[in-house]
């Protein structure tokens, strides 16, 4: 439960003996969430002025692992890489999660009357799922990189495929996306 009351905004303290993955360490709002009037239509979800910029925190800290992965590859050091790769796919899991809760159900609600924003935006979340199954079938497959040397001769390829398609949804959802996520007026 720890985990869905963090992520809905009941959360504000580290509870004792639990502790949050490393990907959801974010400072505390200034204001309480519980204060926010803004939700979501016909939710109980809350616009939290925190999510973007924890969002964008996810980015970086998934294109720098990403980054990492890509110079263990390069430089031969597979058995390097596999942590890399779970560590990168746990980070992805957890930001898509957020992502999916926090930012596309409160969109869904908030842009109901803005027919194009609200097509704009259920064109990202589709795409993102396509994206997302196609990433995380890249990290099923090499899974096993370490051991299965066979696998090292295609993993530089579909890495730097893999790469460019997540740094282009990266950009269009911070440029295009987020932008859409505001409190409700």
């Amino acid at each position: 439960m720890f985990l869905l009351d963090w992520l809905f905004g009941k959360h504000h303290g580290k509870a004792i003996g639990t502790s949050a993955p490393a990907s959801a360490s974010v400072p505390e709002p200034a204001h309480s969430m519980e204060d926010s009037e803004s939700f979501a239509p016909g939710t109980t979800i809350r616009y939290s002025a925190e999510l973007v910029a924890r969002l964008v925190r996810d980015h970086r800290l998934m294109l720098g692992r990403f980054g990492a992965i890509r110079e263990a590859a390069h430089a031969g050091r597979f058995d390097e890489a596999v942590p890399l790769l779970e560590r990168f796919r746990v980070d992805l899991h957890a930001h898509l999660l957020v992502e999916n809760v926090r930012l596309y159900v409160y969109l869904e609600h908030t842009l109901a009357d803005d027919p194009v924003s609200h097509a704009l935006m259920h064109e990202f979340r589709h795409d993102m799922d396509e994206i997302g199954k196609k990433v995380v079938a890249f990290l099923a497959r090499y899974v096993r990189l370490g051991e299965d040397p066979a696998l090292a001769a295609s993993f530089a390829a579909d890495l730097e495929r893999v790469g460019a398609v997540l740094v282009d949804r990266i950009q269009r959802e911070e440029d295009t996306l987020y932008p859409l996520y505001a409190p409700v007026s």
